[in-house]
């Protein structure tokens, strides 16, 4: 009989409890007939609420949105045990109760029992099994999650629950799939039984992922598969007999997604099928062993621990036969191997600790072979271990430092020394105006010198002390600061001798004075309020003209003069060379200040070094010069948008009236990070020039156009090239870049690149890595595109 909205009966039904009434609308929305659960909450770019659409990328047609449902739950994964010691609500447009044997429901009948909730449009409940068949189109909601089938069966004592032929959408993923049978034989477990899942919209068939069973263990946090294929437009591409995969956040040992592409050096293709290993809460490891034509087989390993304290990686390649290495290198055995060891830790108190080591078997093992170990450095691999403390007043750090060559064309004499160890102290304190510091650093220094002579011989330890008391004056208007600095050194040398005595001393007073003022006044440009800033700086510096062509060279070069470097005492980096300085340097600096977003719109710097004496003290004939004026050091940045930044520095010599030294860098992004353009320029009168342009351009709502051109002007050639094609939908992409690059011959070499990316799975091939090195913004791009997914195993 129909039931009227203010009736309500209760009716004990064996040890259940059955509410007949009129349920809350925010159960679950109106029936959908024969729509899919993706296709119910699909809209169109147009119908989606406004800021959805903001965010929603321009290759995407639409979105799924969500009802909302206040505290209801999914109806996938319940807490059981208290869902069935609930009553079961139920209402309709018609009713039947025979007594002691069922209650029958027809017309929109909606069913709840704690968190699952359910609509049909007729339901059986049978008083003696305590079970409840729903007749469809059915529809399920929960928090996240929606599903619909054609019928389904509830048990209101156990919470198992069946549908046929069901479908479903689990919005955070946006993942949609349909199934012929789905299962929730207890609380942590669901089965489906021939299974499709994909994360492309209703209307698109681009990728899926198809499966004859799979169990989702709530439990265990993963789920498994059997017979599973890859169709891509419907067409089977990849199969698996067997797969395993994540459903939450935590890791589960098992294979990861194969990845296939060209080799390092372009001698063929690779496959890798990685397999990870979650050996502890606190430490995991993963192989990938890979097959690179022409090379053989070469496997890597990379292994991860957590500690109370931080964290430390362990990375390892090894091949056993190179065939390529082999062919090039006569008399090799093609046995090949390379290392990289970080670990980080904090101790609390302010102390920390670090390591960082990496070796290879060869020069060549970075070129050719290696794809995981982190290791960027083209000529030397360092070694450093140490301990840090810092607080507000001091600084101390312990470290050992060593390296392994790999550019063979640097002579021994030009290797850099090993520090075992350096030991340094930093110390600060003020009293009102006067501020006193303290530098101090322990060093022994040794490499391998047996074959050199000379100042290049020496090995040896170097200590250096250098306190400084200061007068720090600073006002809202300006500052003033004389300090005064005593730089002292003392070196004992091994296997070297000066006038007989491996032991020198050096001392050298070095007087500073810096001065700034600061004006500011605001206007308007454009309506825009800004605030424009004058500040005009002098820096004085002397120090003592002191020999020091006997001391050797352990860790000291000659900075590029710049206008950072105009308010610098030393010219020399490292601790072996002070430079003698009688020296005024003369700058202003103004800033242009958006008051709306406190944003820098524009800086402009320039200064100029004077010189009152000659300056003697060298290395290695470099730093000495008789002068009397700087180039104009000078730099601009420019902002006039937030997403463009312009930056310009340089050296111009006033007397020669030429530029000796430019640098220039346009980098433009889109609010989206969809287009992307860089333009730079680089010139060293006499030695470099260099233009490079990069880009990443949408020719449509799909297709973009990568491409980067570096040129050297002064050989007249191509330093290196990309240009490739990305195709890119709302739940896939593929890219497709040929890459030029110089090798260590300075000869060309070309390579293929690619990558298929499918939302939700990850991808394979690695061209988005070389795009990202070579075109600032594209890594922000790819994360904001498809997100960072989780390592899926199968």
């Amino acid at each position: 009989m129909p039931l009227l909205p203010s009736t309500k009966t209760r009716n004990r039904i064996g040890s259940g409890q059955v509410w007949i009434g009129v349920l809350a609308a925010s159960v679950v929305s109106a029936p959908a007939g024969a729509q899919t659960a993706a296709e119910i909450d699909w809209r169109p770019r147009d119908l989606l609420p406004e800021a959805q659409q903001e965010t929603l990328p321009a290759y995407c047609d639409g979105g799924y949105v969500q009802p909302d449902l206040g505290d209801s739950g999914s109806p996938l994964f319940t807490n059981g045990g208290s869902n069935t010691e609930l009553p079961i609500n139920a209402s309709g447009r018609s009713a039947r109760y025979e007594m002691d044997t069922q209650l029958v429901l027809d017309g929109d009948v909606r069913l709840q029992q704690g968190s699952f909730t359910a609509r049909g449009s007729r339901a059986t409940y049978d008083e003696t099994s305590g079970v409840m068949a729903l007749d469809g189109p059915m529809t399920s909601r929960g928090q996240g999650f929606l599903m619909t089938g054609d019928s389904a069966r509830y048990d209101a004592n156990s919470g198992e629950m069946q549908v046929n032929s069901a479908t479903f959408l689990i919005h955070e993923s946006e993942m949609r799939g349909q199934a012929e049978h789905l299962a929730r034989p207890s609380d942590n477990i669901v089965t489906i039984r021939d299974g499709r899942l994909t994360t492309c919209s209703p209307q698109s068939n681009a990728w899926a992922i198809v499966a004859s069973d799979i169990e989702l263990d709530r439990a265990e946090g993963f789920g498994t598969a059997t017979h599973v294929r890859l169709e891509v437009q419907d067409i089977p591409v990849f199969y698996w007999p067997y797969a395993s995969f994540p459903i939450d956040d935590r890791r589960k040992t098992g294979f990861l997604y194969p990845a296939f592409g060209t080799a390092n050096t372009g001698s063929g293709l690779f496959m890798s099928v990685p397999y990870y290993l979650n050996l502890a809460p606190n430490y995991d490891a993963t192989l990938t062993p890979q097959y690179i034509h022409g090379r053989g087989l070469f496997n890597e390993v990379e292994g991860r621990y957590l500690s109370e304290y931080g964290e430390s990686v362990l990375q390892l390649g090894y091949i056993n036969d190179d065939e390529d290495y082999v062919d090039e290198n006569p008399g090799e055995d093609g046995s090949r191997w390379g290392l990289d060891f970080t670990s980080r830790a904090r101790f609390g108190s302010g102390w920390s600790g670090y390591a960082d080591y990496s070796v290879i078997s060869d020069d060549d093992y970075l070129s050719d072979l290696n794809r995981t170990l982190e290791i960027n450095e083209a000529t030397h691999l360092t070694r450093r271990a140490g301990v840090r403390y810092n607080d507000r007043n001091q600084y101390f750090e312990a470290y050992a430092y060593g390296y392994q060559t790999i550019d063979e064309d640097i002579s021994d004499a030009n290797k850099p020394y090993a520090q075992l160890p350096e030991i340094l102290y930093d110390a600060n304190y003020q009293w009102g105006v006067v501020e006193t510091n303290l530098e101090s650093q322990y060093t022994y220094f040794y490499r391998d010198n047996s074959d050199l002579s000379g100042v290049d011989r020496a090995n040896g330890q170097r200590v250096r002390l250098s306190p400084e008391l200061a007068l720090d004056f600073r006002k809202i208007w300006g500052y003033s600061r004389p300090s005064v600095t005593l730089d002292y050194t003392h070196y004992a040398l091994e296997d070297y001798t000066v006038d007989g005595d491996s032991s020198i001393d050096r001392s050298i007073p070095v007087y500073e004075w810096d001065n700034g003022l600061y004006f500011d006044r605001r206007d308007t440009f454009f309506d825009i309020p800004y605030n424009q800033t004058l500040e005009p700086r002098l820096y004085y510096v002397y120090s003592e003209y002191e020999d020091q062509s006997d001391i050797p060279d352990f860790d000291t070069g000659l900075k590029d003069f710049s206008f950072d470097n105009l308010f610098s005492p030393n010219r020399f980096s490292g601790g072996d060379r002070v430079a003698d300085n009688n020296r005024l340097t003369a700058a202003v600096t103004t800033r242009f200040n958006d008051l709306d977003t406190g944003i820098e719109r524009a800086r402009f710097s320039i200064g100029q070094v004077y010189y009152y004496d000659e300056r003697q003290v060298s290395l290695d004939g470099d730093g000495a010069d008789t002068r009397s004026d700087s180039p104009l050091a000078g730099e601009a940045v420019l902002r006039p948008l937030e997403n463009l930044d312009i930056r310009v520095s340089g050296l111009w010599d006033p007397r020669e009236r030429q530029t000796e030294e430019g640098r220039s860098q346009l980098v433009f992004h889109s609010d989206d990070y969809q287009y992307l353009a860089t333009l730079g320029h680089t010139y060293d009168r006499g030695d470099r020039e260099q233009m490079d342009i990069g880009a990443v351009f949408p020719v449509s709502d799909h297709i973009s156009l990568i491409g980067r051109w570096l040129y050297d002007s002064q050989e007249d050639r191509t330093a290196g090239s990309l240009a490739g094609i990305e195709y890119t939908d709302c739940c896939w992409s593929v890219q497709l870049v040929s890459q030029n690059y110089l090798t260590d011959d300075s000869e060309l070499e070309n390579r293929i690149l690619f990558q298929i990316q499918l939302k939700g799975l990850g991808g394979s091939g690695g061209s988005s890595d070389r795009v990202s090195d070579a075109i600032y913004g594209f890594n922000e791009r790819e994360s904001r595109r498809f997100g960072r997914s989780g390592s899926s195993t199968y």
